[in-house]
């Protein structure tokens, strides 16, 4: 029986593949680090170097390959980080290195967009916040600096096409990475020809843009050598990384996912969504979702990162679990706001004129742990404010907020969240919800479900819910 799905998953940390089967177990899996590289065609630039990306992933999926039987391969995918991707010739050869969204020199076309359209009507076509990495910057960078470049391609691929492209010679695009690029028509489920004219970018250049669990190709003889994968396997799209966790989360529309890390981020699927200035200046970002007719609206802040601050400063002496135990334990004995603290929780400075977060009402006689308590309570507060934005601009009301990540570990900080939302929050136990989405559409494509939805009904979450206490 064919019933396993092989995902590769790429990060900008890690690069993975796994083996998963239609319960959403991990039979095998293989990680290695990820790093950018120096442009050595522009100064100070930063770029990803396809081939040792891939030479990695070949590495790992050899050794899960080899671990599995591979008969029941049912097929494979391929699933990244957002926005980035190259210039390619009929081949598939690059034309110029992958543009890291880590590199700076997109920073000033950002700043300077307007010269080709004004922001808010950008924002409302495309429903992207204008972050400095989004692929329009990039198709900007190479329009004024390396024109010769787009006049020679093919196409220009994204990301996980790339990869795609080196299992099966493919030059195809989905519609989800294509949602990142600050280049969409979100209600036209394809790219702007407005935006597009603008740039001067026709749109052929991104060819055919499939669906996810839409067949891409299928596996060559060259991809048997280099990754184990039987001659013939058939290669399903599953691009951009975060709506395959937003499903594979077992999110139904209107029930925001909150990934909890270093940074927060909260994502709704919806059925509408709304980009006016209004949601610009709430820092709304509205994707488009693996599933058609469906939008993923999000915001995110800082997160973990203020509390790990907090354990370096505070708590310098504990390490480890002894660490978490120790804040959590003495901050659970604690009312909520009966330390007389208030916290702004905006410790991430990401424009010039920004003042900071704030600790407000701290005295000589306050304690490590009133502290601790009081940003848990304002990162609560700061999730209440994110879910009214996301709820008044998907037009819906949440019922529950499904939480992942490492964050989710903390239960008094799940409490503050239940509490502080008036919803409950719901934990699974399932860790790898973006391969476990990526692998649903594979089974979907394969035809062992009817649906996505179908292969995720097989799936036990074994959720945990903490209901408000107020």
């Amino acid at each position: 029986m064919k019933d396993i799905a092989i995902v590769f998953d790429c990060g900008a940390t890690n690069v993975r593949v796994i083996a998963m089967d239609t319960k959403g177990q991990i039979l095998a899996s293989k990680s290695a680090p990820n790093e950018t590289d120096p442009d050595p065609e522009h100064e100070g630039g930063v770029i990803w170097d396809i081939e040792k990306m891939w030479g990695k992933l070949c590495v790992a999926a050899k050794h899960v390959t080899s671990q599995i039987d591979p008969s029941r391969i049912a097929g494979a995918t391929v699933t990244t980080f957002g926005v980035d991707g190259a210039f390619v010739d009929t081949e598939g050869e690059l034309l110029y290195p992958v543009i890291s969204w880590q590199c700076e020199r997109t920073h000033p076309i950002m700043d300077s967009i307007e010269k080709y359209l004004p922001l808010e009507e950008l924002y409302s076509i495309s429903g992207v916040y204008p972050y400095a990495f989004n692929t329009i910057n990039k198709m900007i960078w190479f329009r004024e600096n390396r024109p010769d470049i787009i006049n020679q391609a093919e196409r220009f691929l994204f990301i996980p096409s790339l990869f795609i492209n080196k299992l099966t010679g493919e030059l195809k695009n989905d519609a989800t990475m294509m949602g990142t690029s600050m280049m969409a028509n979100l209600g036209e489920r394809g790219f702007s020809a407005d935006i597009l004219a603008k740039l001067g970018i026709d749109a052929t250049i991104f060819g055919d843009i499939n669906e996810a669990g839409d067949q891409a190709g299928l596996t060559h003889q060259q991809a048997l050598s280099e990754t184990g994968l039987p001659v013939g396997t058939p290669v399903f799209f599953a691009g951009h990384d975060t709506q395959f966790a937003v499903f594979g989360s077992g999110a139904e529309l209107n029930q925001p996912v909150l990934s909890s890390g270093t940074w927060e981020i909260l994502m709704a699927r919806t059925n509408a969504f709304t980009c006016t200035s209004k949601e610009l200046e709430n820092k709304l970002t509205t994707e488009i979702d693996a599933k058609e007719g469906v939008y993923n609206i999000g915001q995110n802040w800082l997160g973990s990162g203020i509390l790990e601050w907090f354990s370096r400063n505070f708590y310098a002496d504990l390490k480890g679990d002894e660490l978490y135990e120790k804040m959590i334990g003495d901050a659970s004995k604690l009312e909520t706001g009966a330390h007389g603290l208030m916290v702004n929780p905006n410790f991430y400075k990401d424009n010039v004129g920004d003042s900071g977060g704030e600790i407000k009402g701290l005295t000589i006689a306050t304690k490590r742990e009133e502290i601790y308590r009081a940003l848990l309570e304002g990162l609560a507060q700061r999730l209440k404010d994110s879910l009214d934005a996301l709820e008044e601009a998907g037009h819906f009301k949440a019922e529950r907020i499904i939480c992942v990540g490492g964050g989710s570990k903390n239960r008094l900080w799940n409490q503050l969240r239940a509490d502080a939302c008036g919803v409950p929050i719901q934990l699974i136990d399932q860790k790898e919800t973006t391969v476990l989405g990526a692998a649903l559409f594979v089974f979907s494509g394969a035809g062992l479900f009817d649906s996505p939805e179908e292969a995720r009904s097989n799936i036990d979450y074994k959720e945990e819910i903490f209901y408000p206490s107020v």
